[in-house]
């Protein structure tokens, strides 16, 4: 690694984690199977209140499965199947009492391509709020003003509500599609490599974003991008295939590792 990158891997992360946070969310020997094939290996760990935690990892190691199954999206995946606990609120979110409706407003996502609907700037971020049986004008009029404002993007956009969210950028899209996703007031919000479809400006708002949405949110985000995770995360969740091969904090992660296999990742010499 240059001597360039190890600065920026080291220093930029200036937020240090809480030394003692809460958790919110809590995995116990999780495992996802696809048919018999288990993405995801016997994973436990814990995700914190207003923290943000990143998972990395080469391509198909299962980081993004992960990320899915915390609020079970994997579940529209013919024979996708989860065992062990993922533990949310003191009940396991795969006990088959649980409203994955309800799951799904209090831990939200956005997707790695944007996913605009075609329809107005106004009418995709009500969308939820509709779904939850929300009708009133002037409460969603205020839902929406609140989470685009909140997304950072109030400001290029309100003169345009009702214009087709088709039109915008796509960097204006993936702010849109986290305003969409705040619009619920979920307690998580998950990310799933949010900029890998964004130019190098986009990336920049978005991550500026995150870090102001996290003293609100518990954020969880897949990036295969290392110097993202180390710019944004006070957490990181280093996978390889299906195993978690290390959880700390960032920093200590990127400077100290203690598994081989992730000082090797971090370096460059796979992945």
């Amino acid at each position: 690694m240059d001597n360039d990158t190890q600065k920026s891997l080291i220093t930029v992360n200036t937020d240090a984690a809480s030394e003692n946070p809460d958790s919110i969310l809590n995995t116990e020997e999780f495992s996802i199977f696809y048919g018999d094939f288990e993405a995801v290996r016997k994973v436990s760990c814990s995700f914190f209140k207003h923290h943000v935690t990143a998972i990395i990892g080469p391509s198909g190691c299962g980081k993004s499965t992960l990320l899915r199954g915390m609020n079970r999206m994997n579940d529209l995946i013919p024979g996708c199947r989860a065992d062990g606990k993922m533990i949310f609120d003191n009940a396991n979110i795969y006990d088959r009492t649980i409203d994955v409706v309800q799951l799904r407003k209090r831990i939200g996502m956005v997707f790695q391509k944007p996913n605009v609907f075609p329809k107005s700037i106004f009418d995709n971020v009500c969308y939820g709020p509709r779904l939850h049986g929300i009708r009133k004008r002037s409460q969603l009029e205020e839902i929406v003003e609140r989470s685009l404002n909140q997304a950072a993007i109030w400001d290029e956009v309100k003169d345009r509500l009702h214009t087709n969210a088709i039109g915008l950028s796509g960097g204006q899209q993936q702010r849109l599609c986290i305003a969409r996703a705040l619009a619920i007031t979920p307690e998580i919000i998950l990310m799933d490599e949010p900029t890998s479809a964004l130019d190098p400006k986009s990336t920049t708002k978005i991550e500026d974003l995150i870090g102001e949405l996290q003293k609100e949110y518990t954020i969880v985000i897949v990036t295969h991008n290392m110097q993202q995770a180390a710019r944004i995360s006070h957490f990181t969740v280093f996978m390889y295939e299906g195993d978690m091969i290390e959880f700390g904090k960032t920093q200590k992660l990127f400077t100290k590792p203690e598994k081989k296999e992730t000082e090797d990742y971090i370096t460059g010499r796979f992945g």
